[in-house]
This record gives structure tokens, C-alpha cells and sequence, in this order.
């Protein structure tokens, strides 16, 4: 395999997946995905909430009366995955900076916890107004 294959810079500096287009760059992002799931996997926070999305994602199909309602139990928690991610990433690139205390990097990794939390938030309150509709309206 040559160096472009495997993320080596071209000689203009430019990373190669820039260069790819169509099929080919569908299939290398949907690599890189699959990467970041299995990296986000190996966090214990992700895991509890991928845990819980699979008895939540199918419990929003009994639970829902509408494909609107569906959507808005299933997309709640999977809103809650992304912004998982999105956490994990922002906490592994400050991480990689440098293991010493600095407030921004402080400030940073609270952000994306809090950001975590409003999720979890939304979709606690949109299940509990869809358990309270079926069960005590």
C-alpha cells in the first residue's frame, strides 16, 4: 500500500481524502465512522447510552402513535450518542494537548459535559411526556 493510503500527507501537504471523490470517498468516510464507533464503544459512558438506545429505540415503535412520535423518542436518544461523540472527541483532542491543567481546557471538557447533559434532559422529558400521554392522559 502506498503512504496516500494510509494518511499520509501528499507532497502539497494535503491530506488525500480531500482528493477522493465519489464511491471511493463514501466508502473510506463510512470506514472512518465505523473507527469512531468502535473508538467511542471503548468509552463507559457510551456504552451505557448505546446500551440504552437498544432498548429505547425499539420501545419508541410500541410506545409512539404516530411516525412523529417514533421520531422524536428513537431521534431523542440517538441525539443523545451524538453529542456523546461529539464530547468524547473534544475531550480526547484537549487530552492530546497535554495532560497539565489549564482553565480553557477546563472550561472546554465542562461545555461538552454539559452538552451531555441537556441531551439526556431532552430525551428523559420527551419520554416522559410520551409515557405520561399513554398512561395517565
Amino acid at each position: 500500500m502506498s503512504q496516500q493510503e494510509f494518511g499520509a500527507l501528499t507532497p502539497s501537504g494535503a491530506n488525500p481524502q480531500k482528493s477522493r471523490t465519489g464511491f471511493s470517498r463514501i466508502w473510506h468516510a463510512t470506514g472512518y465512522s465505523l473507527e469512531g464507533l468502535r473508538a467511542g464503544w471503548g468509552e463507559a459512558a457510551f456504552r451505557q447510552e448505546a446500551i440504552a438506545a437498544l432498548v429505547l429505540i425499539p420501545a419508541a415503535f410500541w410506545l409512539g402513535r404516530s411516525w412523529v412520535e417514533i421520531a422524536l423518542l428513537g431521534g431523542s436518544m440517538l441525539i443523545v450518542l451524538i453529542v456523546e461523540l461529539l464530547n468524547t472527541g473534544l475531550e480526547t483532542a484537549i487530552d492530546r494537548i497535554g495532560p497539565e491543567w489549564h482553565d480553557l481546557s477546563k472550561r472546554a471538557k465542562d461545555m461538552g459535559s454539559a452538552a451531555v447533559l441537556l441531551s439526556l434532559l431532552l430525551c428523559a422529558g420527551i419520554w416522559a411526556a410520551a409515557l405520561f400521554q399513554k398512561f395517565f392522559a
